[in-house]
């Protein structure tokens, strides 16, 4: 059994590999032979689907429940406003830089320590580890890819920065492309339908527009609209108008009937989602990994930001080291004492938990 600063030392030389290694969503082949070499020097048999990497504790037994422990090794792309190099681990302060160190990387390698913390000792439940990829644009090469392949699962631990709190729930997401129909004229008359009117008729209305159901955890439906676009030329009335809908789902609400609510309300919208598949997703406060939470002095909550939860048919909760503020930003950062503290934490919650046995 390896000590905690000795998981501490794995954990923090496994992220500046990371960093040091580009791995921008679809493009994580080299972070995914990293963490698949970190596996096999640990003592395990790494699998790999995709740029999908995981590996199985010792001793599964079909009649125990089953925890998956997830992170993603995906990042997005740096910005022009990086002041350092996004991919060189630099360490100044106690602050580790470099491109996806908050997110998700401190969150991956935390939970890998606790993954070989955890596998050596008999655990109530059989335990997964796996680092996804594609998290970052929600791709199909991502967790969706995998999940098929692993035992079934009856609890996940999904890291993400959430200063070690428990995000209980979090909103679901749907891009919907809408259009408004009118009919071509000539500007310089009173001539046509002007399509571009009638769409801005209609976000007026889903500006002031409200979902009646609120989450006590997720608070109301979010919509926002974020792209327009009409016309081919000056001096003619566009009978099309394109727009887009950003909305984000609480948990009172399944993406499919977010969608006919709006159709319902608007029908002089052709309202089409892009997908239904990431839907919101929620855990009792009762169950008892929350509850060792909540006796550890953690506080939980509803998460407004997705992550690969929403392909999870089973309950997880998203918890992990650093700020949710900094991802995606430049010169991004984790406190390193943070991993440390978060090994210490995932294995305080894990060890010897006890949760039912759900899947069919």
């Amino acid at each position: 059994m390896y000590s905690k600063d000795e998981l501490y030392y794995i954990a923090t030389d496994l992220l500046r590999h990371l960093i040091h290694t580009p791995s921008t969503s679809r493009e994580e082949e080299q972070a995914a032979q990293l963490v698949s070499d970190a596996l096999e020097k640990g003592g395990f048999t790494p699998h790999r689907t995709a740029n999908n990497v995981w590996a199985l504790a010792e001793g599964y037994d079909p009649a125990k429940p089953t925890l998956l422990l997830n992170s993603h090794i995906d990042t997005v792309k740096p910005t022009s406003s990086w002041t350092r190099d996004p991919f060189e681990p630099i360490e100044e302060e106690g602050r580790l830089y470099g491109l996806g160190s908050n997110d998700a990387g401190a969150s991956v390698v935390s939970l890998l320590a606790t993954f070989m913390h955890l596998a050596s000792t008999e655990q109530p439940y059989n335990l997964i580890f796996l680092a996804s990829a594609e998290e970052e644009v929600s791709g199909a090469n991502g967790i969706a890819r995998v999940l098929g392949e692993l035992p079934p699962i009856d609890f996940a631990v999904v890291g993400e920065p959430t200063a070690m709190q428990p995000a209980i729930c979090e909103k679901g997401l749907l891009v919907l492309d809408c259009t408004t129909h009118g009919r071509s004229g000539h500007a310089a008359r009173e001539e046509g339908i002007n399509a571009l009117y009638l769409a801005t008729e209609a976000i007026e209305q889903l500006r002031r527009f409200e979902f009646p159901l609120v989450s006590e955890w997720l608070g109301r439906v979010k919509l926002t609209v974020t792209q327009i676009q009409a016309g081919t030329q000056h001096n003619v009335v566009p009978d099309r108008c394109d727009f887009v809908i950003d909305l984000r789902t609480n948990d009172c609400y399944t993406n499919a009937q977010a969608v006919e609510i709006l159709r319902e309300h608007f029908p002089q919208v052709t309202i089409t989602p892009r997908s239904l598949r990431l839907n919101s997703s929620s855990i009792s406060p009762r169950h008892p990994f929350v509850r060792r939470c909540i006796l550890t002095g953690r506080e939980p909550f509803g998460s407004p930001t997705l992550s690969d939860q929403a392909h999870m048919s089973f309950p997880s909760v998203k918890i992990g080291p650093g700020e949710s503020a900094r991802s995606h930003t430049a010169d991004e950062y984790i406190v390193l004492d943070e991993i440390r503290e978060a090994i210490e934490l995932y294995i305080c919650l894990l060890d010897q938990l006890e949760f039912e046995k759900k899947s069919v």
